[in-house]
């Protein structure tokens, strides 16, 4: 009878409280939704999608202007050697000259000097020129050896009164060392105008080659004067940056 009682209180000692198997997991919290914060995340992929887009069309929205490639003084025009095109970002704020509309621009004159380099706006021209006080233009019709060769818009000439014994005009500038009298009209004439550039048969074929000098307006008389006696004679200034 001993011996059963202790077996069964042994066997009820070790029945302890009940344990969890080995396959049983504990039970977690379940996870905190955040509806906010995905809604966000969503936007937030929206909005640099809709940015990306915007700058792809905007790159895309492009026009070819006029771009000034040469000096243009008060008073010129332009012509087709001193202008190319480029393509630009189009703005309606920005009076571009688009390139289709480069033969209007050249019957329109510069209202004051053009750098090089710049992009050509309707603001920079009109119908007549407004040259700096005290500064007048002077037309020039010139034969051949009056004129340097490759005179261009922008350059710094000088110009002389030759005269000769035997007819100084017809032997032109390039023979002006050996004529009776040379004096000196003006020493810094801008270059304001010159032909355009032709083809070779068509060039020869000119007479007289027209450019027009902008001058001290004291000196406008002098050298209207030369010229129309067929009596003047150019010589480009060095140094003038062209």
């Amino acid at each position: 009878m001993k011996i059963q009682e202790r077996t069964g209180a042994g066997a009820g000692r070790s029945a302890g409280p009940a344990q969890p198997s080995v396959g049983d997991r504990l039970p977690t919290a379940p996870r905190e939704r955040k509806p906010a914060l995905a809604a966000l995340a969503v936007l937030l992929i929206l909005l640099g999608a809709l940015g990306a887009t915007t700058l792809v069309l905007q790159a895309g929205d492009r026009i070819e202007v006029v771009k000034i490639t040469a000096e243009i003084p008060a008073g010129s025009s332009v012509t087709g050697s001193n202008v190319t095109s480029v393509m630009v970002a189009d703005d309606s704020s920005i009076h571009y000259v688009r390139w289709s509309q480069l033969e209007s621009l050249k019957k329109l004159k510069a209202v004051s000097t053009i750098p090089a380099g710049v992009v050509a706006v309707g603001e920079m021209f009109g119908s007549e020129s407004k040259l700096p006080a005290g500064k007048s233009t002077v037309g020039l019709a010139l034969k051949e050896g009056q004129y340097p060769t490759g005179i261009e818009i922008g350059d710094t000439v000088a110009a002389y009164r030759v005269t000769s014994s035997g007819g100084g005009s017809s032997s032109g500038g390039s023979s002006s060392s050996s004529s009776g009298t040379d004096a000196l009209i003006v020493g810094d004439a801008k270059v304001s105008s010159v032909p355009e550039k032709k083809s070779g048969s068509d060039f020869t074929a000119s007479t007289n080659y027209a450019v027009t000098l902008t001058v001290d307006s004291d000196k406008a008389a002098d050298l209207a004067d030369a010229a129309s006696n067929g009596e003047v004679a150019l010589v480009l200034v060095p140094g003038n940056g062209n």
